[in-house]
């Protein structure tokens, strides 16, 4: 295989986001503000969960794993987008190029499944409060995080199977920023239509599914809270909004690229950038700002790492030995 595809295609050339000269400098940093502010605001999570004993509870734990995956799903393509801001010929060798596949399906397929294990401990918590801590105990979290990990190996590898072994013999422009596989497959020396139907039902049976469950156990949700009071409905809703908003931000452009994979439209370097880029970024955002015990946890993470330094920041004061 490898012969074969590196012996004619070395490289592909991405035509990134936009050919303007103008705006390559302002993308450039733009993203590269986008990426920083991505990183860290993940990280300061994943510190705060695991150092606040406050936080230490399964939806704070699988919050953890998210930001994790956001810092890895941003971290795929980003950096080598924002250095190609600076470069005259975008190019990624062939197997740089497989490799962001592998990646990008990999984070996505996790995210999807870890999204529903959210959904599940938000339904655990409000429909059987008194169960929760039997059931969301720490072997149930860590299983589900596992699961995640395993459902998006198996989704990657699986996407990869209809790629590798494909002909490429010429043409090797890529109308993207990354190497989106529907593209990519485009490419090929031979009729990729059945290939691509291939891709659209494996995408299409994670997403579709993943998405069913977690609107199935809002549903569930709400209908459970509004036998109960107005007030619990609030609350209720209250909590979910951010897990809505997140679902939405997070599947609806995964759905509309990969519904009409055989029609490339000039709004999927847009969405590309929104699930690649944005949602990593908003994650944090919704998550912490709807989140009063979060938001206390940060301040309190940052006051103790900031107290330090503003005592090594002191000047020092000798003292007169005669009083």
């Amino acid at each position: 295989m490898e012969k074969l595809n590196s012996s004619v295609v070395a490289e592909f050339v991405l035509l990134g986001l936009s050919g303007s000269q103008e705006l390559q400098l302002f993308f450039f940093v733009f993203f590269s503000v986008l990426y920083v502010v991505i990183v860290l605001g993940n990280l300061l999570i994943i510190l705060t969960v695991t150092s606040q004993a406050s936080l230490h509870s399964p939806m704070y734990f699988l919050l953890g794993n998210l930001s994790f995956v956001d810092i890895c799903q941003a971290s795929f393509a980003t950096p080598k987008m924002i250095a190609d801001f600076l470069s005259e010929r975008k190019t990624i060798s062939f197997n740089g190029c497989i490799a962001q596949i592998f990646f990008i399906h990999l984070f996505t397929g996790g995210e999807m499944v870890l999204l529903v294990s959210m959904a599940y401990d938000r339904y655990v918590a409000i429909c059987k409060p008194l169960h929760y801590v039997v059931i969301m105990n720490r072997r149930t979290c860590t299983v589900l995080v596992m699961i995640s990990w395993a459902v998006g190996l198996v989704h990657t590898f699986s996407q990869l199977s209809f790629t590798v072994n494909l002909p490429f013999c010429g043409p090797n422009i890529v109308d993207s920023f990354f190497c989106d596989l529907p593209r990519v497959t485009k490419l090929a020396c031979l009729d990729s239509y059945i290939i691509e139907i291939l891709i659209v039902a494996n995408s299409g049976i994670l997403s579709l599914s993943t998405f069913s469950l977690l609107i199935s156990s809002y549903i569930i949700i709400l209908v459970t809270v509004s036998f109960k009071s107005s007030a619990a409905m609030a609350k209720a809703f209250s909590t979910l909004a951010a897990h809505i908003m997140v679902v939405i931000l997070f599947f609806g452009p995964c759905i509309f690229i990969y519904v009409w994979p055989f029609t490339t439209y000039p709004v999927d370097k847009v969405l590309a950038i929104f699930y690649t880029i944005f949602t990593p970024i908003l994650n944090p955002i919704i998550y912490t700002l709807r989140n009063r015990d979060m938001k206390a946890a940060m301040r309190k993470v940052v006051t103790q790492y900031l107290k330090p330094m503003r005592i090594s920041e002191m000047p020092l004061i000798v003292r007169n030995p005669l009083y």
